[in-house]
């Protein structure tokens, strides 16, 4: 397999992930307020908070409060589609926040092929800085 644009050590990692298994994440945790974290906005379905290992000046994550299944976006059914729609939208509303008039990405990373780290649904948001195009 080819890695472009990636480290060695993120591809490790997300080949090492290992997928669902069903055990509470780093995000359940968080969630939970038994990890600390720098959170940004929540509602009774959304936390966002600030990425730990940012990749551009302003990088924060967006969850869902609880998985449902939800543990990739390939896994989405119409029943999350609410849900979807409500963590894109509450990723525009703390980009405007962060002040990222200027633009910003949105990456949603699925599977072992896609990087995904964690198997709790997430939206990653940057900006603060021009992106690069292919992303990798």
């Amino acid at each position: 397999r080819r890695s472009v644009g990636m480290s060695i050590s993120e591809v490790a990692v997300a080949q090492a992930a290992g997928g669902d298994a069903g055990a509470p994440t780093v995000f359940d945790k968080i969630i939970a307020k038994e990890i600390p974290a720098t959170v940004l906005y929540e509602d009774d379905e959304a936390l966002a908070f600030k990425d730990v290992n940012p990749q551009a000046p302003t990088h924060f994550l967006v969850i869902p409060k609880k998985r449902d299944g939800l543990t990739q976006l390939s896994k989405a059914e119409p029943r999350h589609k609410a849900l979807l729609g409500h963590l894109l939208y509450v990723a525009q509303d703390v980009a405007k926040q962060q002040e990222l008039a200027d633009g910003f990405r949105v990456v949603v990373n699925d599977g072992r092929d896609g990087a995904q780290t964690v198997y709790h649904l997430h939206v990653h948001v940057m900006g603060g800085r021009q992106m690069g195009w292919p992303p990798g």
